[in-house]
């Protein structure tokens, strides 16, 4: 396979990852490579190329729920697929991260609140600066990472609709249901964190996904300043793909679909790789699934290498009443696909 060459140095250091979405696709990535931070062996005993820098770059159009109510409220962005991310990377994923993902069941007022979003937006007014509150948040947690919001501004979607409606806001345009034709960012010009953007030149591999491709996916890769440094790169770039379709979204969309609106939605290309689960999903799982409008995504290797994509299978599927992706198993083989080998091939020289 073909993977960016490692100096020396970055061999020896460990490596950058950079993921790049939000929802709980981000989340469950985080949790497996956060295992890979430290120096450790895997179960064969081979030694796994360590990460030394795992940064999540995370977007902020969620208007729906405790985050929307903040959002409009308090004039902050949307602090819950950045909590989410923060619990992920905890070292300690039981006392405070129980604690940030409390949800309040009465009181006025702080009903359907999380505390750990009551946190962030409480952090945010106190420092004045919401990329600082979660910086400061990190450190409570003392999670194994890095979380940056791809965006400071206050930015939402609009989406055209394939029968030309215009729908604006994350919760109205999944609420649809419709086939969207393109997405937008309102206001048009936005400015990346200059941090992520510099996280992502320093990458030595870059993530995307899994997630939903209208709503986790695209937002992030809308802002110039994060695709055109994506495009910039050399290292490795992964796409995650689903395991379902989402109503609406992308019903009927086979992989390649996800990948032409991607390609759609970006000047230059920002993928070379797509990694995707090969396991069948169970018949009972799939049955209540498909009673919602959900498919497993339809794994087109033809139309995938016509686009010029190279995939990697692999049984990534675990099941326990939701389907989601095994942690350990994808973030093993995303280090032995495109870190373990590349570092080898620099240390052997």
């Amino acid at each position: 396979m073909t993977t960016r060459k490692l100096n020396s140095k970055s061999a020896s250091r460990g490596l950058n990852v950079v993921a790049l979405g939000g929802g709980t696709g981000l989340s469950t990535l985080l949790r497996g490579l956060k295992e890979y931070v430290t120096r450790r062996r895997d179960d064969s005993g081979k030694r796994l190329q360590p990460i030394a820098d795992l940064t999540a770059i995370v977007t902020v159009t969620d208007d729906g729920g405790s985050s929307g109510r903040l959002r409009r409220e308090n004039r902050i962005l949307p602090p819950g697929d950045i909590r989410n991310c923060m619990v992920a990377l905890s070292q300690d994923e039981a006392l405070l991260s129980h604690l940030f993902q409390y949800r309040f069941h009465a009181g006025r007022g702080l009903t359907g609140h999380n505390f750990g979003n009551l946190f962030l937006a409480a952090l945010t007014h106190v420092t004045g600066d919401f990329a600082e509150a979660v910086r400061v948040s990190s450190k409570v947690l003392a999670i194994r990472g890095r979380i940056f919001p791809s965006t400071v501004s206050n930015v939402s979607l609009i989406a055209t609709l394939q029968d030309g409606r215009k729908v604006h806001g994350e919760t109205r345009i999944t609420a649809s249901r419709k086939p969207i034709k393109k997405l937008g960012l309102l206001p048009r010009s936005v400015r990346a964190l200059p941090k992520a953007v510099e996280a992502i030149q320093q990458a030595d591999l870059i993530l995307l996904g899994p997630g939903s491709l209208y709503t986790s996916i695209l937002p992030n890769l809308l802002i110039p300043d994060v695709a055109h440094a994506v495009a910039a790169s050399r290292a490795p770039r992964v796409y995650v793909a689903n395991l379902m379709t989402q109503p609406g979204e992308t019903s009927g969309y086979a992989l390649a679909d996800h990948l032409r609106a991607i390609q759609r939605h970006t000047t230059d290309r920002v993928i070379d790789w797509i990694v995707a689960n090969r396991q069948p999903v169970s018949p009972e799982v799939a049955r209540r699934y498909r009673a919602q409008g959900a498919e497993p995504v339809t794994i087109d290797i033809p139309e995938l290498q016509k686009l010029g994509y190279r995939v990697v299978l692999d049984d990534l599927l675990e099941e326990h009443g939701v389907l989601r992706h095994n942690p350990a198993r994808l973030a093993r083989l995303l280090l032995e696909e495109f870190l373990s080998n590349a570092a080898a091939g620099v240390q052997g020289k």
